[in-house]
């Protein structure tokens, strides 16, 4: 099927939990552009640091998303570079915030940039992700910058084994550490119809497979699946669940 040429409407939802954690550090949103119908940001970011640090971390990447995302011009600006300046000027913002406080803020971050073409930018650090989904078959998704990616590029590690490796939430990248973040950065020349975004910190991902994802988001709309993955998470932490979060952007014809 081609990209749609015809008029097409895109839902959305977030979803956050604390888990069973004593604090929330995730934070989620889906922003819709002022002045362009059809142009939406989707952020995720999972902090770490302390008790407040962490937070700290992921409430800037938001405020320097919204800050950024506000003078973006879809029509003259480059969605790839305007999602690289989010990741950099956050981690700039993070590791001034750590000057001043007695924590280490870091944070991961994954993002997906629409425009009203349907053209997807879509950009991560550390091991929060971006689903590509279509219909209910994945695409693509994000590669995680952790130790157990690390592992599992190098042969020495599959990826169920990963998911109960003792170093799983060691990462080799994110935002707010002395080393500048890594960007990895994909375009989506089109989104088609039945196409669906689903940005997640791992305290989601870690519970799902990517099959049962996709079943998930073409048989619900985003904030029934959005509630559905979430309440499947946290049956399945059984009691031990992180903090998680997750935005999903679906495109569909306009009826």
């Amino acid at each position: 099927m081609n990209a749609p040429e015809q008029a097409f409407r895109i839902s959305a939802a977030t979803g956050l939990h604390r888990g069973d954690r004593a604090y929330q550090q995730d934070q989620v949103e889906i922003m819709a552009h002022d002045r362009v119908p059809g142009c939406a940001l989707g952020i995720v970011a999972d902090g770490m640091g302390g008790k407040s640090g962490g937070r700290k971390a992921a409430d800037q990447v938001m405020l320097t998303a919204r800050q950024i995302f506000e003078r973006y011009v879809p029509s003259k600006d480059d969605a790839a570079a305007t999602l690289r300046q989010v990741v950099m000027e956050s981690h700039l913002m993070i590791k001034l915030t750590a000057i001043t406080s007695e924590e280490e803020p870091h944070s991961t971050l994954a993002a997906f940039l629409v425009d009203p073409t349907l053209e997807c930018a879509i950009i991560h650090a550390g091991d929060s992700r971006v689903y590509h989904f279509r219909g209910p078959d994945m695409v693509t998704r994000t590669t995680d910058h952790s130790f157990v990616q690390r592992l599992i590029d190098e042969g020495r590690l599959s990826e169920e084994e990963a998911l109960t490796h003792p170093q799983g939430n060691l990462l080799t990248g994110c935002l707010g550490t002395h080393q500048d973040p890594p960007i990895s950065v994909s375009l989506v020349e089109r989104l088609e119809f039945g196409d669906a975004l689903l940005a997640c910190s791992d305290g989601l991902w870690h519970y799902f497979t990517p099959k049962e994802m996709g079943a998930i988001l073409s048989a619900l709309p985003p904030r029934e699946a959005s509630e559905m993955m979430v309440n499947k998470a946290r049956q399945r932490a059984r009691g031990g669940g992180d903090n998680l979060s997750l935005a999903i952007l679906r495109v569909d014809p306009l009826a």
